[in-house]
């Protein structure tokens, strides 16, 4: 009990963060099914593109295209497992890591205790990624396998029907590959909010709200969604040779 109301506002700290992170995923699918976002848009994008897949002969860039998107995956799942080392190598060691935090400045002190429940925290951060690039990496693999098997233009005994049928699967396959992708890429976010744990509650719980702030504004009010989102009917976003690519 006494450790509990010592490590109170760390407590609680962890627990807005765990509230931050599944909330906003909670609120960010439930806004993507009405709203625009990258999310939605990206999975109109990717129907079209099956649907193009199947009026060509030549699938090499498709599948080129698909082989990309997985070893952007691969990369980050390695990286993964090398920052997993290092977590893994502090908390070997913690008590020189206590030390070491100690002396810097504005470091709120903390116990070797809480200090090894904060790296076993940060390393389930990363194991949570690491799962979500290897699952989304298989998934990639199944789209890959799916552009191999699709129907090519001469196929009398494909259906119409049966073509845009497979066009909507093949997409739902690369949107479910992307999201866990996404998914990755929030854990990434979430843990380096979660490095500021270390240095004060305060500042973790300021940080983990700066997180889904972030992610908010740019998977629902970015440039490059209102760029996706732009029609031929609609007014220039700019005067020509004054865009803005900052």
């Amino acid at each position: 009990m006494s450790f509990i109301q010592s490590n109170l506002i760390h407590l609680l700290a962890a627990c807005w963060f765990v509230v931050c992170w599944g909330g906003y995923t909670r609120y960010a699918t439930w806004k993507g099914r009405d709203t625009a976002c990258l999310a939605s848009v990206l999975h109109l994008y990717r129907e079209d593109w099956m649907r193009r897949m199947l009026l060509r002969d030549n699938r090499i860039a498709d599948a080129s295209v698909i082989g990309n998107l997985e070893r952007n995956a691969s990369f980050f799942a390695s990286s993964t497992l090398i920052i997993l080392a290092g977590i893994l190598t502090v908390l070997g060691a913690s008590d020189r890591a206590v030390s070491l935090l100690a002396d810097l400045p504005l470091v709120q002190q903390a116990s070797q205790g809480m200090s090894e429940i904060k790296l076993l925290c940060l390393a389930m951060v990363f194991v949570y990624a690491f799962f979500t690039f290897s699952w989304c990496m298989r998934q990639y693999n199944f789209a890959a396998v799916l552009v191999g098997s699709a129907p090519m233009i001469g196929e009398r005994q494909v259906s119409e029907l049966e073509r845009k049928a497979f066009a909507l699967r093949a997409a739902k396959v690369i949107s479910l590959a992307a999201n866990q992708f996404n998914f990755g890429l929030r854990s990434y976010y979430f843990g380096m909010a979660m490095l500021c744990w270390f240095i004060s509650p305060w500042l973790f719980i300021l940080m983990s709200t700066g997180v889904v702030l972030v992610l908010y504004r740019r998977e629902f009010h970015s440039d490059v969604l209102d760029v996706m989102v732009y029609t031929p009917t609609e007014a220039p976003l700019s005067e020509p040779g004054k865009e803005n690519l900052v």
